[in-house]
């Protein structure tokens, strides 16, 4: 018995006894119970009724990877290799360089309801919701060196922004790797984050896997493990069906893959810069021992952070820096 397995009898609607749910998943009462208990753990709230059983507090949207490649276009269709959909994974961006490794990978992408070593930027933990987050992977080969990679992640976090526009959502980016919300407070969150891996050589072929971690929701009961606020599609559209966008993101990573070998960054430059979230304003930056304020100018034509202190003009090469915004 997995943990989407009781989910998927749970989230129907209707209450289960832990005979019944015992008897469908072929396990012991006791079994159930312990299941059951791990659900609350991880943050699923369950309702009891005496007399009726259990059920979901509130529906989970399972992945569905015949429903997220139903929807893509006939050309994504083609282009995919192939979709992976995992219950738990240590993370998806491992599970595909080790794809890559085997001699695969190459248009390969990989969703899983959870990972237990989800990683974000300079090696923190990415923390997501069991089946109440997005952690998706899409591996690509590129035939012209990881020197025509720069801008990459920018140009990911620009096709995201404009998935998440189209179902209304008000967002931002900021520089690297991230993709904020603005909530109705004025407040800008994080809403999801972007990590590249890259091995290979500079200048001859090289593969890349591209990690994605956007919170659907996030239980109240797991905030604590955070470090700082967040944002949830669900703040803004609780309705939107998580496989659905599964499939409009894949769809845009898949033409952006393509194209940007051939075009490089400076085609999502003006772009991304139309939605940096502090453009023309003060930020804080720390860059190694160093901690300082200056403006940013926006990114130039290979994803680099242009910014202003003291009358000179300053170029941030990613991977090096943190920024935040100016309390």
């Amino acid at each position: 018995m997995t943990t989407g397995e009781l989910i998927r009898l749970l989230s129907d609607g209707d209450y289960h006894s832990g005979e019944q749910l015992g008897e469908q998943l072929g396990v012991s009462r006791t079994a159930v119970w312990k299941q059951l208990n791990k659900l609350e753990a991880l943050g699923i709230p369950l309702e009891a009724v005496r007399g009726r059983g259990y059920r979901l507090a509130l529906p989970i949207e399972l992945l569905d990877g015949h429903a997220i490649v139903a929807t893509l276009s006939k050309e994504s269709r083609r282009d995919l290799e192939r979709l992976f959909v995992e219950e738990s994974l240590v993370s998806t961006n491992s599970f595909l360089s080790e794809r890559f490794a085997q001699g695969a990978g190459h248009a390969e992408v990989c969703l899983a309801e959870t990972q237990s070593a989800g990683r974000g930027r300079r090696g923190r933990q990415w923390v997501s919701a069991w089946g109440q987050g997005l952690t998706l992977s899409i591996g690509w080969r590129f035939e012209s060196g990881a020197a025509a990679l720069e801008g990459l992640s920018l140009a990911v976090g620009v096709v995201m922004a404009r998935v998440l526009e189209r179902q209304g959502l008000n967002v931002t980016l900021k520089w690297p790797n991230d993709v904020l919300m603005t909530g109705t407070n004025g407040k800008k969150n994080k809403l999801a984050g972007i990590l590249l891996e890259c091995s290979g050589d500079a200048a001859g072929p090289c593969e890349v896997v591209v990690g994605i971690g956007l919170n659907i929701a996030f239980p109240e009961a797991l905030r604590s493990r955070l470090d700082r606020p967040i944002a949830t599609i669900a703040d803004q559209a609780p309705a939107l069906s998580r496989n659905r966008l599964a499939s409009e993101l894949i769809e845009a990573l898949l033409s952006l893959m393509i194209d940007f070998e051939h075009d490089g960054f400076p085609r999502w430059q003006r772009e991304w810069n139309q939605r940096n979230a502090y453009l023309g304003h003060e930020i804080e930056i720390v860059q190694k021992t160093q901690r300082y304020v200056a403006v940013d100018e926006g990114v130039d034509a290979s994803g680099n952070l242009l910014v202003r202190r003291g009358g000179e003009q300053l170029r941030l090469v990613g991977g090096e820096i943190s920024v935040c915004e100016r309390s």
